[in-house]
């Protein structure tokens, strides 16, 4: 009898990563937002690689008044339908809507939202990896015992490296660059 095979899980944060971030002005609506150059292809390679996709993403604007949860949904709602449309998949998309100062439990870097992911699907985090593009997104996946993979299409620059208070498991140029290595890296 033939052992069944696990899942193979990877974390992704949102702005950034996906889309481009537009940083304080937050991606309000679908009119601001813009897939980042490769995104949609390495969205399509995971689900073709057989990884499933989890969005974990702080959305303060929420908080902030500057958008809604309907706004956010619909933007969500767009986002995969792209996704699905370019052959990718996004199996679930999870959103901590506060500020820092509201201390949540959900709020990256703290690891609520992993552990929902984690319920839902009946995953162990042993062989997940959690791609984002800041330091915030790093020690969530190092929290969880996630491989980790910064890229450079957001917030974080090579030039800070210095700075860092944890150190991604692997650096590349966005998320197109990852998933190649991923593949080729399981």
């Amino acid at each position: 009898m033939k052992k069944a095979r696990r899942a193979k899980f990877v974390f992704l944060d949102r702005d950034g990563v996906i889309n481009v971030d537009t940083g304080m002005n937050y991606v309000k609506d679908w009119k601001k937002f813009r897939f980042l150059p490769g995104s949609l292809s390495a969205l399509r390679l995971l689900k073709e690689g057989g990884y499933k996709t989890v969005v974990i993403s702080n959305q303060a604007g929420i908080a902030k008044g500057l958008y809604t949860r309907g706004d956010l949904r619909g933007i969500t709602r767009r986002m995969k339908e792209k996704i699905r449309a370019s052959g990718g998949r996004l199996d679930a998309v999870y959103y901590c809507p506060h500020e820092r100062a509201d201390g949540c439990s959900c709020r990256k870097p703290k690891t609520a939202l992993f552990r929902k992911a984690r319920r839902r699907f009946g995953m162990t985090f042993k062989n997940t990896v959690m791609i984002g593009d800041s330091m915030r997104d790093i020690a969530a996946g190092k929290a969880v015992h996630s491989r980790t993979i910064l890229v450079l299409s957001g917030k974080e620059k090579l030039s800070r490296r210095r700075d860092w208070e944890v150190r991604p498991d692997f650096v590349k140029k966005n998320l197109l660059d990852a998933v190649r290595w991923l593949l080729r890296h399981p």
